[in-house]
């Protein structure tokens, strides 16, 4: 693994907003405006590190899927912060149907530097970002900038693929809607639907656009409508399902899950059993049923416990997301480092967490690293690479494209 600086292309931002990628630049709080998508700098690979990467992420994705069987058969849903009956109710049977149920994609973040076992950070396994990317930008750099190379990417032809496969678990006779939210100010929440929409129609499905915000009830039949007061059967959403659990129309969502077998009136995509998955208290829990494994960092859902006197430890919100509430703990230390990306972010204790070991992302050129890899079904399909002035990948990280040489 290496960083190699090089040129932008000319007229770089044009381009990757061609291919899908329309908030290449980053708004920072001096109000400045900074290159998200940054080519000014790659990463290479050899095969052997990528072959290698691919087999942990694998490795990893299914010791996941046996501690969300885990804390299922155990009644740990209260461990991910899940007390409502109703909301573990429908998680649960959501899992033991999960094969009735389509679900797509997943992004491990990994420290890696090359050396030694990559490290899992945390599994966004509901709503994962930066894919659109992972999949399009960075290859039609690669093919450009390095005719003959390779690339660890996959994900365009596993997606569509994926979507084919499990057409049948659609409800026949009705389009597939793919919902954004018209909140999102960067657009990054609609280029990723978006992007998502066309690997369905690629597949062969029929597909309609809605918003979070357009989503009617109708009181008449107890259903969702779109605009058209047409039913919606089969939805994909990037919004969380600790949201679409607690908002004002969550009885409406409980009432009408469909978890697979025509049991409800609409079937949400990603599965309500990936709340089980995208919750930083899986970390712990995959630390308790493998523990000393090579791919794993300690972490404790009671505290830090010797963590606090031994590597130093990092802090996370069991449903935080691009760094928000994280903080850093060195060995010793009594109180956060004041490194968290939010100073008013809630201090451990007031929140449930996750309390990690501390490894300290790699530094390449002064820049922090983290990988994301990604699974689609349940193989590996590509990486994405974030780097970060600081020791927390945030908000404004910027992503950069690899190649295997």
């Amino acid at each position: 693994m290496e960083r190699r600086t090089t040129t932008p292309r000319p007229g770089w931002q044009r381009t990757v907003e061609g291919q899908g990628l329309v908030y290449p630049l980053t708004r920072h709080p001096d109000g400045s405006l900074r290159p998200y998508w940054d080519e000014s700098a790659y990463y290479v690979f050899t095969l052997d590190e990528v072959e290698t990467l691919e087999g942990t992420v694998e490795e990893l994705h299914r010791m996941c899927l046996a501690a969300a069987g885990h804390i299922v058969a155990q009644n740990r849903l209260a461990d991910l912060g899940i007390t409502d009956p109703r909301v573990a109710a429908a998680v649960t049977e959501a899992w033991h149907r999960r094969a009735e149920v389509p679900s797509l994609y997943g992004r491990f973040d990994l420290r890696y530097d090359g050396t030694g076992p990559a490290k899992l950070l945390e599994y966004n396994a509901d709503t994962p970002t930066s894919l659109v990317e992972a999949a399009s930008p960075q290859w039609f750099w690669m093919e450009e900038r390095f005719p003959g190379a390779d690339q660890w990417n996959s994900l365009h032809e596993r997606l569509v693929d994926s979507w084919r496969k499990q057409a049948g678990l659609l409800p026949p006779g009705s389009p597939l809607h793919f919902a954004h939210s018209s909140a999102d100010e960067l657009g990054e929440d609609l280029m990723t639907v978006a992007y998502l929409k066309e690997t369905a129609e690629q597949a062969g499905l029929a597909t309609e656009w809605i918003s979070m915000e357009e989503i009617g009830w109708d009181t008449l039949s107890g259903r969702f409508v779109d605009q058209q007061l047409g039913f919606i059967r089969s939805i994909f959403k990037l919004y969380p399902w600790e949201w679409l659990t607690t908002d004002a129309f969550a009885g409406h969502v409980l009432d009408t899950l469909d978890n697979g077998g025509g049991t409800g009136s609409t079937l949400w995509i990603e599965p309500a059993w990936k709340m089980l998955l995208s919750n930083k208290a899986l970390l712990a829990i995959l630390w308790e049923l493998y523990p000393g494994h090579p791919n794993l960092l300690p972490a404790y859902l009671d505290g830090p416990r010797d963590l606090a006197a031994t590597t130093g430890y990092v802090a996370k919100p069991l449903l935080g997301r691009e760094g928000a509430g994280v903080t850093i703990h060195e060995p010793g230390s009594t109180a956060p480092d004041p490194v968290a990306p939010d100073p008013a972010a809630p201090a451990p204790g007031d929140e449930p967490c996750c309390y990690q070991a501390l490894a300290e992302l790699p530094v390449f050129d002064g820049n922090h690293v983290v990988l994301g890899a990604w699974v689609v079904g349940d193989e590996s399909a590509g990486l994405g690479i974030r780097e970060s002035t600081g020791p927390i990948t945030d908000e404004y990280a910027r992503f950069l494209p690899h190649v295997i040489l």
